[in-house]
């Protein structure tokens, strides 16, 4: 069933049902959403929509994180408008991302909340939370209708609108039900901003389409507190949450901080694990840690997702745990779980048994808005289907997938293939100064190939005390001694200089091109 159509039909047998809540900074809960409010909301904002905009015409969904996106984007389904979602701007300037993405959809219309600032000049705007009731009846939605523009994180590039269908979400849908064993008691909790894919498909729109209930909470509350999250999985009995890598990690630094506290995780079923590396380490410490606490290592869920494919690829099985492999170069990796039903994924020119992990299933979207050559490219049809290069390296081993990094971020060092983020992670270690996931490793130029640069952050604590020469002498010995690498150049630069994207992920080319132009602040060494 479409999701226009699940709401319509949700709102129709169980309208008082809680479909989301919301929790403030405190774990308070600020906001409330039933079915027939989701809906009657989203048919009057639908009914404004339409005296502003076509149907297939684009309107941007500018908010905080709040209950009103979920009403924007569910008005803009049943308006056949185009919904896309972005990062809201900041109290003084626009992300460059979100003008990048204004300039590239060319929105008819802004969807925002009464009050927000007009930061998007020439711009019609609906305030969602101040329009008055109005009845609205939806046409029906098509399967290969336009459902939103997804636009990438922009590691490694430009943003590029992902047309994702409503088939697109139907299918990938499915599969997350079937992956993560979820139905209408399978509650869950998520953090991860809406304007990203995971937040938006898997936080607010899988609970939905099985009848769960949803509590959220804005990514500022779990960055300040961390353990905020577990407390909400702990008194909300939650079955399914997760993120990217880097929120485990916080979970564990700050629960040997402070303790866990009172917490009860035998609640959790699928804590899943994606949207970056998954790192061995950080699965083995966050079991250990919160073990006390009632989490159950087989909890462990990792998977594997992008855009292009709307949003998960590969998954664990509920209750199996986490698997591990050596990659040839004697590595250990994490498994990012296996191909689910009606997809094929395979590995694309294999060496040594690692090339391009490439994707084809009902849940692979339309291509690229107005990129016809960026999508032939990365949508190849062979032998009649249609196939997405991921521009990430894996391999398969014994049906598991793992997720080796993206192509484009490999380090070739006299003819051998180097990992960036084992580089980073040897990095961050190698000292207590330094802050960990805030290191980038990439090549650049040099007279005899390519050249190992670092660029590491010191952490905030430490901006004053660190000694830059100590530092530099412990990172380089510890990456020789690791990788057998000589760092060409080593930038120590101050908290928050590297840039990252939606999903915690250092935007490696970034990096290097500010390098190249001489913009990072600190010593190179």
């Amino acid at each position: 069933m479409l999701l226009p159509d699940v709401l319509t039909s949700r709102a129709a047998h169980t309208p008082d049902a809680t479909a989301y809540v919301f929790l403030d900074e405190d774990g308070v809960e600020t906001a409330a959403l039933t079915y027939r409010e989701l809906h009657a909301r989203a048919l009057s904002v639908a009914h404004e929509l339409s005296r502003h905009c076509a149907p297939g015409d684009r309107a941007l969904l500018v908010f905080p994180q709040c209950l009103d996106f979920i009403v924007a984007f569910f008005a803009c389904l049943y308006a056949q408008v185009v919904a896309v979602p972005v990062n809201p701007p900041r109290r003084t300037h626009v992300p460059e991302a979100t003008g990048a993405i204004v300039a590239d959809c060319e929105p008819a219309v802004v969807l925002t909340l009464a009050g927000a600032p007009a930061s998007l000049p020439g711009l019609p705007s609906i305030a969602v939370d101040a329009v008055p009731g109005h009845g609205f009846t939806p046409p029906p939605a098509e399967r290969d209708g336009l459902a939103f523009l997804q636009y990438t994180s922009g590691s490694t590039s430009a943003p590029k609108g992902v047309m994702v269908s409503h088939g697109n979400l139907e299918a990938n849908q499915e599969m997350i039900r079937a992956a993560f064993g979820h139905d209408a008691e399978s509650t869950v909790v998520g953090w991860a901003p809406f304007f990203h894919d995971q937040g938006l498909i898997g936080n607010v729109l899988q609970p939905l389409y099985v009848g769960a209930r949803s509590i959220l909470m804005s990514p500022a509350a779990f960055i300040r507190r961390p353990l905020l999250w577990l407390s909400a999985i702990s008194r909300y009995r939650a079955h399914t949450s997760g993120g990217p890598n880097f929120a485990f990690d916080a979970c564990v630094a700050r629960a040997r901080r402070g303790g866990a506290g009172d917490l009860d995780l035998s609640c959790w079923k699928v804590a899943f694990n994606g949207a970056e590396p998954i790192r061995p380490e950080t699965l083995h410490e966050f079991a250990r840690t919160f073990a006390p606490s009632g989490f159950d290592e087989r909890a462990l869920y990792p998977c594997y997702g992008l855009a292009e494919a709307t949003l998960i690829v590969t998954g664990s099985r509920k209750g199996r745990g986490q698997r591990y492999a050596h990659r040839p170069d004697g590595a250990l990796v994490a498994g990012s779980g296996t191909a689910l039903p009606g997809e094929d994924v395979r590995i694309a020119d294999p060496h040594d048994g690692v090339g391009e992990i490439w994707v084809s299933g009902p849940h692979v979207t339309q291509g690229y808005w107005k990129r016809p050559a960026a999508t032939a490219e990365t949508f190849p049809v062979v032998h009649g289907r249609t196939y997405l290069r991921t521009g990430d390296l894996g391999m398969i081993d014994d049906g598991e997938l793992y997720v080796l990094g993206r192509i484009k971020d490999v380090v070739i060092v006299r003819g051998r293939n180097h990992y960036p983020q084992d580089i980073e992670q040897t990095a961050q270690s190698a000292h207590p100064a330094l802050r960990a996931g805030g290191s980038a490793a990439f090549g650049v130029p040099g007279e005899d190939g390519e050249r190992l640069v670092v660029v590491q952050e010191i952490q905030r604590d430490h901006r004053h005390d660190a000694d830059p020469v100590e530092i530099t002498r412990a990172v380089r010995a510890a990456v020789l001694a690791e990788h057998g690498l000589t760092i060409g150049d080593l930038v120590l630069t101050a908290h928050g200089q590297l840039a990252k994207t939606s999903s915690g992920k250092i935007m490696r080319s970034a990096a290097r091109t500010r390098y190249l132009a001489g913009g990072f602040e600190g010593n190179g060494r």
